[in-house]
């Protein structure tokens, strides 16, 4: 065999040599490497230093799960979501699934939840804003809700209280979508109005297109249908004539107020 040809062979035997001990040193390291983690995976879990410690005694709470922003949803059932969770390694705590839970509380509008090592959970909860009530009707009975700027109907909280407006035409049944819709036209309209809308008692929203208002005006209450355009204008042209309408027709407490040029008493001639 010439000396050419041998030098090649043996140098291909090297290399190969070598990345055999690439390989071989690499699958032991990589071996080292997930022993390794495993082994901390189970020192994360099974070490006490990081249970959740749970409640020191039955009504109170724990001490290392700090919830904050909770003010009208109820903190018992934010609690409760993570009951399963005490005693037990934050390592495993499932930060997505404790999420979605709370978002689904009435009250819950958005939450975040952090894992602190390394036993500590803290939970910030923004709640929803109530912008309105809303009179529910279900079958024979009525029950007064608030309601929210996306449709969410949220339970009043014991011990609270709020000073909204007063909307009609909501239905219970309605996609959140669709009351989303009519609260936020209501909310256009007492906008529009402006420091008209402080007289008013009621918003009616049931025909989006024809929205409706409930005023007190000389002890009575007085429904004025505005259609869907130049709220404001309207009223207050109608407030003006107002001493001169009662004069003529008192009976009369109902009026349409859709056309811009006029006054008409429901049920009265044009």
């Amino acid at each position: 065999m010439a000396p050419a040809t041998k030098k090649r062979r043996a140098l291909a035997v090297r290399v190969i040599v070598r990345y055999g001990l690439i390989i071989v040193g690499a699958s032991i390291g990589l071996t080292g490497v997930i022993y390794a983690s495993q082994h901390f995976e189970q020192f994360l879990i099974r070490d006490p230093r990081f249970f959740l410690p749970g409640p020191p005694d039955y009504g109170l709470e724990s001490p290392n799960l700090e919830v904050e922003g909770v003010k009208y949803a109820s903190r018992a059932q934010v609690l409760r979501i993570f009951d399963s969770d005490m005693g037990r390694s934050v390592f495993l705590f499932p930060l997505r699934a404790r999420r979605k839970e709370l978002l689904n509380l009435r009250w819950v509008r958005d939450a975040s939840i952090i894992r602190i090592w390394p036993n500590r959970v803290q939970v910030r909860v923004w709640e929803r804003r109530p912008v309105a009530f809303v009179k529910l009707r279900a079958e024979s009975m009525e029950r007064w809700a608030l309601i929210d700027d996306e449709g969410i109907i949220l339970d009043p909280p014991q011990k609270s209280s709020f000073h909204l407006p007063m909307l009609s035409g909501i239905q219970p049944g309605e996609s959140a979508v669709q009351r989303g819709i009519r609260v936020r036209r209501a909310q256009r309209l007492l906008q529009d109005l402006g420091t008209l809308a402080d007289d008013v008692a009621e918003a009616d929203v049931g025909d989006l297109d024809d929205l409706k208002v409930t005023e007190k005006l000389d002890g009575r209450a007085v429904t004025l249908m505005l259609g869907d355009r130049n709220f404001s204008a309207r009223v207050r042209n109608f407030l003006d004539h107002y001493p001169d309408i009662h004069r003529r027709i008192p009976q009369v407490t109902t009026f349409d107020l859709r056309l811009d040029d006029r006054i008409t008493g429901v049920g009265m001639a044009n």
